[in-house]
């Protein structure tokens, strides 16, 4: 069973995609962050690159709504019941990662900048954020960017996870409002 903790980590990514506040996730969520994310890149529609942003999105509706207790409806608590077999899940985890690598790596040069990981908090978030406080927690080696294997380790903590002071906490930026994350 998740954790305080967890519960409050994901439900801060949850509640930034229920942007109508209805309390559950319905697939036009996941369309808007998709379309959200593709402005702030400036992809057109139909490219090569804004179609597979936008089936990352999906495939992330695609699986939650798929466990969910109403397929049309995913809840905090149908997140979090994902959440819950994550660790015996950890290739799916794995998987997701790099799928969300690729999503956020733009220039496609194996690293996410500072940049892109903005652009992705904006997306999430839906207005303009700063992030560079955060970014530095997540370069692990300090070198600037986040390698795909940083990213993979980020993700896992956050999904997987159950220290506040890891840095994959802060991988959707600050959503823990916990003094004892920061």
């Amino acid at each position: 069973m998740a954790s305080e903790f967890q519960r409050r980590k994901v439900a801060g990514v949850f509640t930034a995609m229920d942007t109508d506040r209805r309390g559950y996730l319905i697939e036009a969520d996941f369309d808007a962050l998709a379309a959200r994310w593709t402005v702030l890149r400036g992809l057109e529609p139909g490219t090569e690159d804004h179609e597979r942003l936008r089936a990352i999105m999906l495939g992330w509706w695609s699986s939650l709504s798929a466990s969910a207790a109403d397929a049309g409806h995913v809840t905090l608590d149908d997140v979090l019941t994902v959440v819950d077999i994550l660790p015996t899940m950890l290739d799916a985890v794995s998987v997701t990662a790099d799928a969300m690598f690729e999503a956020i790596d733009e220039n496609r040069d194996s690293h996410i900048s500072r940049a892109e990981y903005r652009r992705l908090i904006e997306a999430w978030n839906g207005r303009p954020t700063d992030t560079d406080e955060i970014f530095a927690r997540l370069d692990l080696d300090g070198d600037g960017h986040v390698s795909q294997q940083e990213f993979r380790s980020l993700w896992t903590q956050f999904w997987v996870g159950d220290d506040p002071a890891a840095p994959g906490t802060w991988v959707f930026g600050r959503l823990v409002e916990d003094e004892s994350a920061a």
